[in-house]
């Protein structure tokens, strides 16, 4: 049994980082502000990460905004780096995003910038880049708040996050794991963005209505697949449409 602390441990993500490692017999540490710990100002940082030996990070910004989202991976990544440098952590796990390497703006790029931050710190640090997950389609119809939803026709690999915890932990506790390539994880097959909206928005009596994507940052790169896994990813759990069967 080792003794995990999880940034991010009440988002969508961290729910189900909690649920694996619990599930494994692993004594948890769930860090958020909820829990009284703030990754961005420290507070509760030293104390939460006593006698922890891993720190798997799934915290993420609020919103898509670049600067923002660039500014609060930049704090988190110094205060988990020094705060766990200072505690005895072992290593860092992160999740970031499939194609971040390649992102030249919007909130993929401020996940490049946190990856290179992450990677640049004195703890070693092992990174996962996962596809988009199958919760967030139900997120961009609900930033819509309409009847009739425009989404992107672009290519993408959706992935359960359930799916994408259970790949972290494995990264997180595999004592011989590498760095390079960085590994990926992606649902079984590639699907196009505004198709798996329509099976959630029929649902929920919804009209989704697909469009090109331009004006999206990095849509060209999107359309050419830049953002679906490489030959080197593991493809695992279910489609969107066996998930979305599951939730009901």
């Amino acid at each position: 049994m080792s003794k995990f602390a999880v940034a991010g441990a009440t988002g969508r993500l961290g729910r189900h980082v909690v649920d694996v490692l619990t599930e494994r017999g692993h004594h948890v540490v769930p860090m958020s502000r909820a829990t009284g710990v703030d990754i961005v100002t420290g507070e509760g940082l030293a104390e939460a990460l006593a006698g922890v030996e891993v720190i798997i990070d799934v915290a993420s910004w609020h919103g898509s905004e670049q600067d923002a989202a660039t500014e609060f991976f930049r704090a988190s990544a110094r205060n988990l780096h020094e705060a766990g440098r200072q505690a005895g952590v072992v290593r860092i796990a992160a999740a970031s995003i499939i194609g971040a390497d390649k992102a030249t703006a919007g909130f993929i790029a401020a996940k490049k910038v946190h990856e290179e931050l992450l990677l640049a710190g004195p703890l070693p640090v092992r990174i996962l880049r996962a596809a988009q997950f199958h919760e967030f389609v139900g997120q961009l119809l609900d930033w819509q708040q309409s009847d009739v939803v425009h989404l992107p026709a672009l290519p993408t690999q959706l992935v359960a996050c359930r799916t994408v915890a259970e790949e972290l932990v494995d990264l997180a506790l595999d004592r011989d794991a590498h760095r390079s390539p960085i590994p990926e994880i992606a649902g079984p097959r590639k699907e196009i963005m505004s198709d798996a909206a329509r099976l959630l928005a029929a649902r929920r009596g919804i009209e989704v209505v697909g469009i090109d994507g331009s004006g999206m940052p990095d849509a060209e790169i999107a359309a050419a697949g830049g953002f679906l896994p490489s030959p080197h990813a593991k493809l695992a759990g279910p489609t969107f449409a066996e998930w979305l069967d599951a939730q009901s």
